[in-house]
């Protein structure tokens, strides 16, 4: 939650914090509490944050020798940062994101949240904020789909799927801190994850880079494949987006970039695609 230009309020793994950013590489937090999820508050936040990875690790020598004009684009989007984010809320969020623009998106998050999650109150100059923190996989699993559907854009079968998925994670037939092993190839990661209704290759791929560190998870949506094609020149990119088209791509992009980085460089793209070619402002 933005409060003005200067603060962010959020609520990580149940704390409420206050973030202020200074700098690129530099940002104030304010808490109540000394950790989160067992772990110091600061080194968890340089660890959400991802302050570990260098844009140069993902932007190689080959990268900005074939590609010097669009390297000089992305310069200024070096400082964006994949959060590390707790997978089950990254999971339900990205179910509830499919085909539609981010102001829907945040607005449907923001009712889950106030509709079942737990009020927190926070304090900033002097004021009292109310924050929610996003609904435990046991609320949402008792939810009727069909009262959850007033959260999906009135989509019966999203608002189904994403209780199933709720269900699993309760009763633990989705171990997503099984999926968490850094170990899983990616391919049996998102085969895993496409069990499950209403799960494809793309959201798979965001559950993987956003909620599971998997940074070589590289999602692709619309934005990707016209990037792809048009920076890159990508023939695949042209064609409908096929399951078999996007494993094609998925390929393709690991040519690309560092693919141990792909995800993380596909973030920046994907951003600099959005801002300079298509001149969309909101993130």
């Amino acid at each position: 939650m933005s409060i003005d230009a200067e603060y962010y309020l959020s609520v990580i793994r149940d704390i409420p914090v206050i973030i202020k950013q200074i700098s690129d590489n530099i940002i104030e937090i304010q808490s109540d509490a000394r950790v989160i999820n067992s772990v110091l508050i600061a080194d968890y936040i340089k660890s959400y944050f991802s302050f570990e990875i260098d844009a140069n690790l993902i932007f190689q020598d080959d990268f900005r020798r074939l590609n010097p004009e669009l390297y000089s684009l992305l310069t200024s989007y070096f400082s964006l940062r994949i959060l590390r984010q707790d997978p089950y809320e990254t999971m339900i969020s990205f179910m509830c994101a499919q085909g539609i623009g981010m102001h829907l998106i945040r607005k449907q998050i923001g009712m889950l949240k106030k509709n079942y999650g737990n009020k927190i109150s926070i304090t900033l100059s002097g004021k009292e904020v109310i924050l929610h923190s996003f609904p435990t996989p046991e609320r949402l699993a008792a939810v009727d789909p069909l009262v959850l559907s007033s959260c999906t854009n009135n989509n019966r079968i999203r608002a189904k799927n994403i209780v199933l998925a709720a269900q699993g994670v309760a009763d633990g037939k989705i171990d997503l801190q099984a999926l968490s092993d850094p170990a899983i190839p990616l391919a049996e990661l998102r085969s895993t994850l496409c069990k499950n209704p209403g799960i494809g290759y793309k959201i798979a791929d965001c559950i993987a880079l956003f909620g599971l560190g998997r940074f070589d998870a590289f999602p692709i949506d619309t934005h990707v494949r016209q990037y792809l094609g048009k920076w890159f020149n990508s023939r695949t990119a042209l064609r409908s987006l096929t399951p078999a088209n996007y494993l094609i791509l998925d390929a393709e992009a690991r040519t690309l970039l560092n693919p141990e980085l792909a995800g993380y460089g596909g973030h920046i793209l994907f951003h600099c695609w959005r801002k300079e070619i298509k001149k969309l402002h909101s993130f």
